[in-house]
């Protein structure tokens, strides 16, 4: 029989499967569901770990506070951003190397490489952070994101506190909005060069750095606005 044929008593098929599914009650089609789960997976972590989707979901469900809680809804935001931002991205390449770097996508295009560090708008009691929360200057009609590395440590050198990011590091800081617009697609964007330095070493990115909440000549929610942005001239720091 030729493909063509083949594949249009498929589709006839399907057509008729899916119209018998429109038929069915909810429990009925919770059973077919269920029988469809013993053969296919939602995530090849299943098979990597040995486990069904619905208990890595249920024991996450226990985490209901915390650092364990705050790096969870962390990874989140960065897988997030690879699924809502960088896979609809057209012409350009996700291009990030494996290790433990300082940015968390490395994205290029013709016109060359953009490194972005992604962090999630910050919290407090379930809620969103003001920036005057974080410190008493910063306006209370800003949020806040939390920019320093998640693990800690000294440079055996220098005798330095390692977790503060240095400019230069990365280029773009994404920041998921999840925490105030309940959407984990929402980002806001600035560059990494116009953030505030630390008052004692103007090398270094102060660890709290205020998020507009919307669209303003520091902050856009667009991703090629902010390389556009980035490739320029324009040297600033962002207002608080």
């Amino acid at each position: 029989m030729p493909e063509d044929q083949k594949r249009k008593i498929m589709d006839k098929q399907v057509e008729e499967i899916l119209k018998l599914l429109s038929l069915c009650t909810p429990d009925q089609r919770e059973i077919i569901y269920k029988e469809l789960r013993k053969e296919f997976k939602i995530h090849p972590l299943e098979n990597k770990l040995n486990i069904t989707a619905e208990i890595i979901l249920e024991a996450i469900s226990k985490v209901e506070s915390g650092l364990t809680l705050r790096m969870m809804r962390g990874v989140i935001a960065e897988a997030a951003f690879e699924l809502e931002v960088v896979t609809k991205l057209s012409n350009w390449s996700n291009i990030t190397p494996e290790g433990d770097l300082s940015y968390d996508y490395l994205l290029s295009d013709e016109n060359g490489e953009v490194s972005v560090q992604v962090k999630l708008q910050r919290s407090k009691t379930l809620r969103p952070m003001q920036a005057n929360e974080a410190y008493r200057k910063f306006s209370s009609n800003l949020f806040v994101v939390e920019t320093q590395k998640t693990r800690g440590g000294t440079d055996a050198a220098t005798k330095e506190n390692t977790r503060p990011y240095r400019f230069g590091e990365f280029d773009i800081l994404a920041v998921s909005m999840q925490p105030s617009t309940n959407n984990w697609s929402d980002f806001m964007y600035t560059i990494s060069r116009w953030l505030i330095p630390q008052d004692d070493d103007k090398s270094k990115i102060l660890k709290f750095q205020p998020v507009s909440p919307i669209v303003n000549d520091e902050w856009t929610s667009d991703f090629k606005t902010c390389v556009k942005w980035f490739r320029g001239d324009i040297n600033k720091t962002i207002s608080f």
